[in-house]
């Protein structure tokens, strides 16, 4: 692909790609939809990539495109119009990879990015722990001089995708407690590293992609510290800026997505059309409409920001403190009318129940992963509304 089409040109581009290339099977909302393996996931998100559709604004010294981040939301809306699965490498490609950018050597660029943008390397993220939970200045997990290196002492939790990764990103103290937000510092670790053991979490949805991972004195290479010691909050606080704010753009276009699947499979069952001429139900279909719109409305001048070189900061919470709660009410009004389906419902009826079901579940931890509904409530009001503290 060309790296001079138009923004037009680009969404035609992307579209005719997808609609050519998307496996057979992996759109959740289509008769025939099977649940990929991660093989799978793996395959098909480097095939986005050769194709331009990831890392899109990564410079090509590192295995991205050097496109803009205007480029970047075209491509998100249009994999966000498709119900295609959630991404496998998005901790390497959303998190790690824009911070190693950020505040990696050259040396770090080289090794790390093209792996993980290839989808060769997958990432978690070690930020929570049992005793701190969103509150990261209250992390316990210490990184102690040995030598030019560190060992690392500690216990992470909520950890997505921790049994399958090659690193994680983890946020160590350097310094005493007390210190809170200094003595912080970031890590690529690697998971085969003596001394650390994974323990999954079986959740409610019957998956363990989330993991307790204990740390006992783990040798890590100066080659692989991030930045300097003290640097460690400053850049944990962009890691969750960009997470908050940028990653997963498709998210309003995928919402969108899930609400038309929604109507669709009303429309084809005898006990479920009248809903949709209920004036309770078309109110709340209605609402979900504005918050998708809203949602939208976060996103699109946040890139512009962006590219007016505008730092976004707290801002970030706003758009994942409404998507989380609004997802959260979406998927409990899906899950209420499609209980109401005839006794004998169609496979498309029978095949967005299991789609909902699915979200539903998943939409239980969105207002808990990236910080909690709690902790975004707290920043919008003291450092986006500015609002005094009580006594």
């Amino acid at each position: 692909m060309t790296g001079d089409l138009s923004g037009e040109a680009f969404r035609t581009h992307v579209r005719d790609w997808l609609a050519a290339n998307v496996p057979p099977g992996f759109l959740a909302d289509q008769p025939g939809y099977a649940t990929p393996t991660l093989a799978q996931c793996l395959d098909w998100e480097a095939a986005m990539h050769r194709a331009g559709l990831a890392g899109i604004t990564w410079p090509q010294a590192y295995g991205g495109h050097g496109r803009s981040l205007r480029e970047h939301l075209i491509a998100n809306q249009e994999i966000g119009r498709l119900a295609l699965p959630e991404s496998v490498g998005s901790i390497g490609k959303e998190l790690a990879g824009p911070i190693i950018l950020a505040i990696g050597t050259e040396d770090q660029k080289q090794r790390y990015l093209p792996a993980i943008i290839e989808m060769r390397e997958m990432w978690c993220q070690g930020f929570s722990e049992p005793e701190a939970g969103s509150d990261l200045a209250g992390l316990r997990t210490r990184a102690v001089r040995d030598g030019d290196g560190w060992r690392i002492t500690g216990q992470k939790i909520w950890t997505s995708g921790a049994a399958k990764a090659k690193r994680c990103l983890l946020l160590a103290r350097t310094g005493p407690l007390e210190d809170r937000h200094k003595g912080l510092a970031l890590f690529a670790v690697p998971m085969d590293a003596p001394g650390i053991r994974v323990r999954t979490i079986r959740q409610m949805n019957d998956k363990d992609s989330f993991a307790e991972v204990f740390f006992d004195e783990v040798p890590v290479g100066p080659e692989d510290a991030l930045g300097a010691p003290d640097e460690g909050w400053n850049a944990a606080i962009r890691v969750l800026g960009i997470e908050r704010a940028t990653n997963r753009m498709y998210r309003a276009w995928r919402f969108e997505n899930e609400l038309r699947h929604l109507i669709a499979a009303c429309k084809q069952d005898p006990a479920l059309a009248p809903l949709l001429r209920d004036g309770f139900y078309r109110q709340r279909l209605a609402d979900t409409q504005v918050d998708i719109e809203m949602v939208k409305g976060h996103v699109e001048p946040t890139v512009e920001a962006l590219l007016a070189g505008q730092a976004i900061g707290a801002q970030g919470s706003l758009m994942k403190l409404h998507w989380s709660e609004a997802h959260q009410r979406f998927a409990a009004l899906a899950m209420e009318m499609l209980a109401m389906a005839s006794p004998d419902a169609s496979p498309a009826v029978l095949g967005a129940q299991k789609r909902f079901k699915e979200i539903y579940l998943q939409s239980r931890a969105e207002t808990i992963y990236a910080g909690t509904t709690e902790i975004q409530l707290g920043i919008i009001a003291d450092r986006v509304l500015q609002l005094p503290r009580g006594k």
